[in-house]
Parts: C-alpha cells; sequence; structure tokens
C-alpha cells in the first residue's frame, strides 16, 4: 500500500524503501538537444542486457524502427519530423535539424582539449572527441543535423525544412512508482539507488504493473508472459560502473550520475539555451513536485511532451489506494454492524 509519506511532499526512495545509510540516488539526464539518433544506446542496452532482438519491423516512420518502449526494446529512440517554414525557428535552431545542439554543440565540445575540463557551466565535461563526434560535427554527413537536409520542398510558395527531434527514451524510475504498488509477489523492487528493478524469476506475469505504469513503459513478452523493463544496468550500479546506454552514447545526451547533480546540470543547460535564443527549452520529469514525485530518468525537450509521446501530467495511478482501503473498511464495519444489529434485534423480538 502506498504510505502517506510516499504522497505527499518529496522523498527520498531509498530511505523510505528501509536502506540504512543508502548510497546518493542515481539517475539518467536525457539532453533530446544533442541527440543524434545514431542508436548507440539501443545496441549497448540490448547487448549487456541480453535483450532479445526487436525483429525487423519497419515501421515506415523515419528512421523510428522500435516505435516504442517494450519488453524487447528498454531503449527507445525517437525520431520526429516537423516540416517548419525557413525562418521560423528562433536563429539558434535555424539551419541545423535538432537544434543548437547538433553540429554546434558537437564543434564546441570537440574544440575543448582531451583531458581539459570544460570553463562553460552549461555543458558536461567534454570528452575525448572521437570519430562520431568528428563525423557529427559534419554539416555534411548524411542524415545528421546540416543545413540541407533531406526533404526540404516548396510548399505554398513558401520553403520549408523538416526540423528532426530525437529522443532516447526509457524507463523513469519514478519516485513513486505504481508498479511496486500493485506487484503481488514482489517481483519489482526498490533498489538501494532509488531505482526500480523487475526480478524475472518472481514475476508471475499478472500484469498488473502494466496497466498501473503512468508512462506506459511496461511490457510482457510474447511466449513469455512476464513483464520487462529497464533495470538501469542494476548490476553495473552495484560495482560502480556507468550504464551501458550512457557508456555508449558519443554526444552524452544520455549522462548518468548522481540525481541532485543532474538536476543542476540540466538547469543550468536550459538557462544556456533560453540564452542562446531557444525558449522552447524544457525540463521533463524533474520536478519533485509532480504527478509522481518526480523521476529518476528525466529530460530536456525542445518541444511539449506530447510530441514525443510523454504524457503532460503524469501522476502515480495508485495515488486513491488509502483512500479506497480506508472506505472498504469502513463500509465493511458498517456492513459487519448492520448484521449484527439486525441479528440481536431479531433475538430479542
Amino acid at each position: 500500500m502506498v504510505s502517506a509519506e510516499s504522497l505527499f511532499g518529496p522523498i527520498d526512495p531509498a530511505p523510505d524503501a528501509g536502506y540504512v545509510d543508502a548510497p546518493p540516488r542515481m539517475g539518467f539526464f536525457t539532453d533530446t538537444s544533442v541527440c543524434i539518433g545514431c542508436k548507440a544506446c539501443e545496441v549497448a542496452c540490448k547487448e549487456w542486457n541480453l535483450v532479445p532482438d526487436h525483429g525487423l519491423d519497419l515501421l515506415g516512420m523515419s528512421y523510428d524502427n522500435t516505435g516504442a518502449l517494450t519488453a524487447n526494446s528498454w531503449r527507445h529512440v525517437a525520431f520526429i519530423e516537423q516540416p517548419r517554414p525557413l525562418g521560423a525557428e528562433s536563429p539558434a535552431l535555424a539551419g541545423t535539424a535538432t537544434g543548437p545542439s547538433g553540429s554546434a554543440h558537437l564543434a564546441e565540445r570537440a574544440s575543448t582539449p582531451p583531458g581539459v575540463p570544460n570553463t562553460d557551466p552549461g555543458l558536461p565535461p567534454a570528452p575525448h572527441p572521437g570519430p562520431a563526434a568528428a563525423m557529427a560535427a559534419s554539416p555534411e554527413f548524411l542524415g545528421m543535423p546540416g543545413t540541407d537536409l533531406p526533404g526540404r520542398q516548396e510548399r505554398a510558395g513558401q520553403r520549408t525544412d523538416l526540423r528532426w527531434l530525437m529522443m532516447s527514451d526509457v524507463c523513469k524510475h519514478c519516485t513513486h512508482a505504481a508498479c511496486l504498488d500493485v506487484c503481488p509477489t514482489g517481483s519489482l523492487f526498490r533498489t538501494e539507488f532509488g531505482t526500480v528493478v523487475v526480478q524475472e524469476d518472481i514475476c508471475n506475469g499478472c500484469g498488473y504493473c502494466i496497466s498501473a505504469c503512468p508512462y506506459g513503459v511496461i511490457d510482457q513478452r510474447k511466449g513469455d508472459g512476464r513483464a520487462w523493463k529497464c533495470t538501469l544496468c542494476y548490476d553495473r550500479l552495484r560495482d560502480n560502473r556507468v550504464p551501458a546506454c550512457a557508456q555508449a552514447c558519443p554526444t552524452e545526451s544520455i549522462q548518468y550520475g548522481p540525481l541532485d547533480e543532474l538536476r543542476e546540470r540540466a538547469q543550468r543547460r536550459v538557462e544556456r539555451l533560453h540564452a542562446d535564443g531557444v525558449p522552447e527549452a524544457r525540463l521533463y520529469g524533474h520536478d519533485e513536485n509532480d504527478g509522481v514525485g518526480g523521476d529518476g530518468a528525466f529530460f530536456l525537450l525542445l518541444d511539449e511532451p506530447e510530441v514525443y509521446g510523454l504524457p503532460p501530467d503524469p501522476i502515480v495511478t495508485t495515488r486513491d489506494l488509502p483512500d479506497m482501503w480506508r472506505r472498504a473498511g469502513l463500509a465493511a464495519l458498517a456492513m459487519a454492524g448492520a448484521a449484527v444489529a439486525a441479528f440481536v434485534g431479531r433475538r430479542s423480538a
């Protein structure tokens, strides 16, 4: 049952779950403004966690070949194409596919010598500029952020460009996780890092967690029946290693670390983008006072959440359980009292 503490006000989920001297809460910050859609995160996740292949489903939706988070896709790289009149975007976004982010951001980071920390507080430390970063920084690299995108067309006498919004979606590891509340076997549990993990050897395939998730993350595997989702590489965390997806990301779009530090870094990044003329930049899932108490995996978006297939106002679906149990208990007591009164009245008659 959901505790009153976990429904009202921010909590630290690991200590609330009973962990003594728990380490800092760990999580993901995904900066979609620097995502290049390479899908390295998808591949790394599958390889490390032995996730089965998704099949060769050609969805006919741009380069999005998975479509959504599923039992066989714990990371989903979404591609959203937005036709826009040329010049309608802010100056910082004009001429790029994913925002200031694409080539300009990578070129800026690549200019920092290896081993020298960035002095810009709005940027994460620059890694060694490898081949992927160099290719992404080139406008001529086909299909990457650039100035001459395929799909440019004349529409009603006005030239339009395609803006690509890319996002690597994942389980949010909610602070108030409804999936934990409804699991009857204890298959789902809260780790000492504040993340939520499914133990497949205990899952009985009831599916309650699937309908309880406000994000539609959890899924059952065909021919298996059990629930599967991202574990935030719990086995790697216990060995003090970076999750596979964040390790593989060439642009550091996926950043891993203590959640408090990530939130501060994300806020600086948003302020930087706003100063650069990108007012649509916003954070999603970072607020501890939202309907799920904040997420352990949150995002920087360049448009409304609905554009990315995210609910605008997620709420923990089990928030009314305490009241429901109290009302059911009162109703049961009232019925028992009425039955006793009727029995006593009949005996006295």
